[in-house]
């Protein structure tokens, strides 16, 4: 059996040597013809797999993602070759929370806000929206939910409607992007829904860029508007509107998602599904091929208080500005957008840190964010 891979897919040699023939290939190079006598086939978000890459291949019995979005597949292709596919759904979610965290905290920071007075409004709640509210609750920040399909389907959670979301101080989307019908998201935040929002709301994008009109944006912002925005994903990645850049408090190169974890575990749940579908024993799993955390072991001050504590640890594994610094140097055309990505530093998850926290009154809440006790 012959699997190929993206070369951006952390550990995928590792995880898949023992289960086939295995050959890497670079989305800058991939092709039909490269891929004809491919039995598997695994991506990333930069591969587009579609007709075009995979009618010259007549033996294809699996096609896998090892990231939660799936724009860049064509499922109604694969279903009419009957051909199947499984994305890696929820890596990323954790590091995305903690993503967000992050600019919350920087923007806390700048404005002078208590984080405990602030109401986080959570546009979606699939697997990111769901790890963050966890984060908050642990936190004490309130927050509410609003997720119109879920609540059609009869999920039992507390949901809230958008003129309700449009009242918190926080506002971060985590939606797919579905461009039509009952469900729409493209555009959701149109220019009418972005001159609803006050100087004193922060809003923020880390799920698709179409989400939010970035033209719409650009203009309230030429005309003086005043507008708290957070993004890490735009509208036509990587060929994104230039102009905007300098408006926006934090801009990133969609990596919200992207600490080593994240990535690895994406690598991770492909192979368990490859593993199924050939009926094998899966006896690998990411913390054998995990490097250890050059951060820490960290400390926390005892006469902190929680919201203190935590928001001193998310800045000491993961300041958000740094990152804004950086896109905001190097980000000049669709090439740079490309190389931010592509050659982002290793980031960690909460997961890999060792956190001293002595006689800290709440310490539990510090390791249920994840962290680590320290030997």
């Amino acid at each position: 059996m012959k699997i190929y891979y993206e070369d951006s897919m952390p550990y995928a040699a590792e995880f898949f040597s023992e289960l086939g023939e295995c050959q890497v290939f670079s989305h800058k190079t991939v092709d039909s013809s490269m891929l004809s006598d491919a039995d598997v086939l695994l991506v990333r978000s930069t591969t587009k797999v579609n007709a075009n890459l995979l009618d010259g291949n007549s033996c294809l019995k699996f096609v896998a993602t090892a990231t939660a979005g799936t724009d860049h597949i064509d499922q109604e292709y694969l279903a009419k070759r009957g051909i199947p596919f499984v994305s890696a759904g929820g890596c990323n979610a954790v590091a995305v929370a903690e993503y967000v965290l992050s600019a919350m905290v920087v923007t806390a920071n700048k404005q002078n806000w208590n984080l405990a007075d602030k109401t986080v409004g959570i546009v979606g709640a699939g697997h990111v929206g769901t790890a963050l509210s966890r984060v908050l609750t642990v936190l004490g920040i309130k927050h509410k939910l609003c997720d119109p399909p879920l609540t059609d389907a009869g999920d039992p959670r507390a949901f809230v409607t958008m003129n309700e979301i449009m009242q918190c101080d926080v506002i971060t989307l985590h939606v797919p992007w579905v461009k039509a019908g009952k469900y729409q998201t493209q555009g959701m935040f149109d220019k009418q829904r972005l001159s609803q929002l006050s100087e004193q709301q922060l809003l923020i994008n880390a799920c698709r860029g179409e989400v939010i009109d970035n033209q719409a944006a650009l203009e309230l912002f030429e005309q003086g508007k005043k507008l708290n925005l957070v993004l890490d994903v735009w509208d036509n990645e990587p060929d994104i509107k230039l102009e905007l850049i300098p408006h926006i408090a934090l801009a990133t190169a969609h990596i919200a998602g992207h600490t080593i974890e994240g990535k690895a575990r994406g690598t991770e749940m492909l192979y368990l599904a490859l593993c199924e579908l050939l009926g094998k024993q899966a006896d690998k799993k990411l913390s054998d091929y995990l490097p250890e955390s050059t951060i820490g072991p960290l400390l926390v001050k005892e006469d902190q208080d929680l919201l203190q504590a935590a928001s001193q640890l998310t800045l000491e594994v993961y300041d958000i500005s740094q990152d804004d610094q950086a896109f905001k140097k190097q980000a000049q055309g669709p090439e740079q957008f490309r190389y931010i990505r592509k050659h982002y530093p290793i980031r960690r998850e909460f997961s890999a840190i060792a956190v001293n926290t002595g006689n800290f009154v709440d310490s539990k809440a510090i390791y249920a964010l994840g962290f680590l006790p320290t030997k």
